[in-house]
Formats: structure tokens, C-alpha cells, sequence
């Protein structure tokens, strides 16, 4: 199941049982997406198959969200700010630039073993966004890059940075195919067995010499 949080939350009054049900909806429409646009396309997706996924009717939808591209937007841009925020806040907790990349595998791996709907709904209706959603979309992922580049450059600091995103690129790639794939090879990888296999890869690829 796909991981939703707002980003940029402040502190406030506690949220009324109301408010609570709204976002409750809202959270289980924007994982409804995920599995329908990753198993169907966003074009074939209408907005009554993700109300009736979610257990709304489709008029209810527009309750949450304007219409079917901003449940993608906010599909799209959620978890490309969870991966920035999340990967922030390993770097600035780990004691080292070693620790530091291992954490930020460990981190990618988590959330390609947990999110590949989005993940392909990503690599597939991306273009489906506005062109201000890509453009976020695409800051966000860039600043992400750079995050890793910067640990990166830390161990390897006689590298030029263009090889170091491509090192990054690399892992997200390794990293981020192999759990879909897998699974719609007839096998389900269990997420115990894949997450070391994954995360060796991922650290053999950004470390060679």
C-alpha cells in the first residue's frame, strides 16, 4: 500500500472526526490510483473506477479532488516529496558519508518494495501531467539526485559529479524495476528475500572504483 502524507505540515488544532474521514478517503482514493493507473493507464481510468475502488461513488471524487489529472498530480507529487524529505532526514541523522549512502539505499529500497504502482504509473503516465506538475515533479526528483550526489561525492571526491548521477541513476533503475518485474514474472518476490539482494547491488554499483 502506497504512503501518503502532506507535506509541509504545521502544528494546529487536532483534526475533527470529520476532517479525519475526509482524509481518510482521500488517502484510499490516491492508493486506488496507483493500483488502477499501474494496472490499467491513466487514459483507461475513469473517475467512477476510482471512486468505486475507493468505496466513494465517482460524483464523491470531486469532493477531494478537481478532477482525474489531479489525483494523478498529487499522486506523482506526494511521493516524490516523501522520497526528498525521507532521504533529507537520513542524511542529516547518519554520522558519516558511509552511513549516509548505505541509509539512503536501505530508504529507495524501502520504498520501491512498498510503491511499485507508482512507480510505474511514473515511468508511464508521467506526460499526463500539466506542464507546472512536471515541471515540480521534476525539481523534486532533481533535488533527490543531487542529495545522493552530494553523499556520494563525499566518498568519491576525485569523481566528477556527472559520473556520480550517473552511478545514482544506475541504482535507481536497479533498484526500482526489479520489484515490478519480479512480480509479473508469475512470483511474487517476498520482501524479506529481495531486500538484501537489492540493496548489495545497489551498494556494489555506487561504490565501485
Amino acid at each position: 500500500m502506497v504512503t501518503f502524507q502532506r507535506s509541509s505540515q504545521q502544528d494546529g488544532p487536532a483534526p475533527t472526526q470529520r476532517s479525519q474521514a475526509k482524509e481518510t478517503r482521500r488517502k484510499a482514493l490516491l492508493t486506488a490510483a496507483a493500483g488502477l493507473f499501474a494496472a490499467d493507464g491513466f487514459n483507461r481510468v475513469s473517475l467512477e473506477d476510482l471512486g468505486a475502488a475507493a468505496g466513494v461513488s465517482g460524483p464523491a471524487v470531486y469532493r477531494h479532488f478537481p478532477g482525474k489529472q489531479a489525483v494523478l498530480a498529487e499522486l506523482l507529487l506526494s511521493v516524490s516529496r516523501n522520497l526528498l524529505d525521507g532521504g533529507r532526514t537520513v542524511v542529516s541523522e547518519a554520522a558519516d558519508a558511509e552511513a549516509a549512502l548505505r541509509g539512503l539505499v536501505e530508504f529507495h529500497v524501502d520504498f520501491a518494495l512498498s510503491n511499485p504502482d507508482v512507480i510505474r504509473v511514473q515511468d508511464r503516465d508521467f506526460s499526463n501531467l500539466s506542464d507546472a506538475d512536471q515541471a515540480e515533479v521534476r525539481t523534486l526528483q532533481r533535488n533527490y539526485v543531487e542529495l545522493w550526489v552530494g553523499v556520494l561525492g563525499e566518498l568519491h571526491p576525485d569523481t566528477d559529479p556527472a559520473e556520480l548521477r550517473v552511478r545514482a541513476h544506475a541504482a535507481f533503475g536497479l533498484i526500482n524495476s526489479t520489484p515490478h518485474s519480479v512480480r509479473h514474472h508469475g512470483r511474487r518476490m517476498a520482501v524479506k528475500s529481495a531486500r538484501p539482494i537489492l540493496e548489495r547491488m545497489a551498494l556494489a554499483a555506487l561504490t565501485v572504483r
